[in-house]
């Protein structure tokens, strides 16, 4: 998990345990605690700094007499270690000051966005602790006050450490049922106005099926009609329903298929509340029970209507991310340019940018004809994931193309000129790039020239599955002010050979040197050689760009043709 995304979690988590109104904190996989709220360090008269870090069972289980718990006694332990949900009355905690606290606790798994498993307890002064050993299990029926607290803290936590829409109502659905019902549905208001039904799910034991036949677009949300469905979606009021709701000539075409969702699921009780953000009205949730005994009562609305709210929160934050990304990904298409046509070349481009990074970010590749009809290539990668690096690569880029175009010298006085100019005319703090003139000869054969500015060096594939490293021609990165003369390399492109420049993102991995990527790009590369260009180049990101990879990366690959043809 990279630094902003462990903030976040962070902060989703802390938000999380703020809002329960019980005394909570959150260990981690060993039992030590890196959460804790306040007023769990109210209860346990112990400050934050005093818990975070130590072993919970070790500082605070105790038995009548004040004296430690052997972890194979303590129902709470065996209950962490089994990764399962307990519960447990008239029990003891040690306070800071020396006394002991009567508590009633239930523990339960808790996903903190994507860290190493975690496991969360919420506990509160039992006035009335009895002797009685502790209950493992919660009881059959509704749910305890604890545990109605746990429920929201996991429902804020696991729905705001995700910022996509699809994976947010999965793990809505996954907490829902069947713990609260045997079946839910969701019906989102898109943003053109139209209800789509993105989920309808059943409860077969421990299994979740989903209904694709029940989901889809649905009917305009009504102005008037009073059904419960209805006002749920124009944000009026939660409401009950039960088998008789909507038996009766349905009103709108709302009513309609809410109608045919009770005849086929055979819901006898529904809850249906609006999920609703401080903006605007997102959709309606319906949690339906047909094979649980037992109707929603009122009593039940404002825990659901608790969970629609928190899921709300996220689904309004997964569509503003998805905006900011759609715009961004628009400011990258037209930042990278279109490939020009060069007779007898094949030529293909790629981008992808880093999976946590909004869609724009440092890594570029540029292709232009120049004034002596030579064709220039370059891939580089400016430091940053972000609008302000695909700025700074925009930038460099115009630069480049400027004095490529007037100036018609060696690769490597046209990068010094660059590198001369990139901390006075930028703001790039840093950078790496090839920059390469790609010319026919006489006798037909493509020559390439080139130098390196601290880049990963070009792979040339032979046809027959021949490949090396253009590693000549390397000099330092670009933006360390050193201004050292730079070097040109040049080779000749056999026929049918295709030529391969990149940014690092398809070769780094964590935990991997840059020659075990290297090897695996070449070893890749090799095996595809007799691929079509556009096969080479999308199997070759799909086999080799590193499935933890989180940096962009731009790829450029041509191929020569077969025959020479000499001018």
């Amino acid at each position: 998990m990279d630094q902003q995304s462990r903030r976040a979690a962070d902060s989703a988590l802390a938000g999380a345990l703020a809002a329960i109104g019980a005394g909570a904190y959150v260990v981690d996989e060993k039992g030590c605690v890196i959460a804790v709220n306040a007023r769990a360090e109210h209860l346990l008269a112990r400050p934050a700094e005093d818990l975070v870090g130590r072993d919970a069972h070790d500082l605070l289980h105790r038995d009548a007499t004040g004296q430690p718990i052997p972890t194979s006694r303590c129902s709470m332990r065996q209950a962490f270690h089994a990764g399962r949900t307990a519960q447990a009355e008239g029990e003891r905690f040690a306070r800071g000051d020396g006394t002991l606290l009567p508590v009633s606790w239930v523990i339960t798994p808790y996903d903190i966005g994507g860290r190493e498993a975690a496991t969360l307890v919420v506990f509160h002064r039992d006035r009335q602790a009895q002797e009685a050993g502790p209950r493992q299990e919660p009881a059959a029926g509704p749910l305890t006050e604890l545990e109605r607290l746990a429920l929201l803290a996991q429902t804020t936590t696991q729905l705001t450490s995700t910022l996509d829409t699809n994976e947010a109502l999965r793990r809505l659905v996954a907490l829902l049922v069947p713990r609260l019902a045997d079946w839910v549905v969701i019906d989102l208001i898109t943003e053109r106005d139209e209800v789509w039904r993105t989920d309808v799910v059943h409860a077969d034991g421990e299994t979740l099926v989903r209904h694709d036949e029940l989901q889809g677009p649905m009917p305009p949300v009504p102005e008037e009609s009073p059904m419960p469905l209805s006002r749920a979606l124009r944000g009026v009021a939660s409401a009950l329903a039960g088998a008789k709701t909507y038996q009766r000539a349905p009103d709108c075409g709302i009513t309609a298929e809410q109608r045919r969702l009770f005849e086929a699921t055979g819901i006898h009780s529904a809850a249906i509340v609006p999920i609703r953000s401080t903006r605007e009205v997102l959709g309606a949730l319906t949690l339906g029970r047909a094979d649980t005994v037992g109707d929603f009562t009122t009593a039940d609305l404002p825990l659901i209507e608790d969970i629609a709210r928190r899921a709300a929160v996220a689904l309004d934050n997964a569509r503003l991310y998805q905006r900011q990304r759609k715009v961004a990904e628009t400011m990258q298409n037209h930042l990278l340019p279109q490939l020009p046509h060069v007779p007898g070349l094949e030529m293909l481009a790629r981008y992808l940018p880093a999976p946590d990074a909004s869609q724009v970010g440092g890594d570029w590749y540029d292709v232009f004809r120049l004034s002596d009809d030579a064709t220039a290539l370059t891939v580089g990668d400016v430091v940053g994931h972000d609008l302000e690096a695909a700025a700074g690569m925009a930038q460099i880029r115009n630069v480049l193309r400027a004095y490529a175009w007037y100036q018609q010298e060696p690769p490597s006085r046209i990068v010094e000129r660059l590198d001369e100019a990139i901390t006075h005319i930028t703001d790039v703090p840093m950078a790496t790039m090839i920059f390469a003139r790609l010319e026919q000869a006489d006798n037909g054969h493509w020559k390439l020239s080139w130098t390196n500015a601290g880049h990963p060096p070009p792979l040339l594939v032979s046809r027959d599955g021949l490949t090396r490293y253009l590693s000549d021609g390397h000099g330092i990165l670009l933006g360390t002010e050193a201004h050292n003369s730079r070097t040109d390399a040049t080779a000749v492109l056999p026929p049918g050979s295709t030529l391969l420049l990149y940014t690092d993102g398809l070769i780094e991995a964590a935990g991997h040197s840059l020659d075990e990527g290297l090897s695996r790009l070449r070893q890749h590369a090799a095996a595809l050689a007799h691929r079509s260009l556009t096969s080479f180049t999308d199997q070759l990101l799909r086999r080799v760009r590193p499935a933890d990879n989180d940096d962009d990366v731009a790829l450029l690959a041509l191929r020569t043709p077969r025959e020479t043809h000499a001018r």
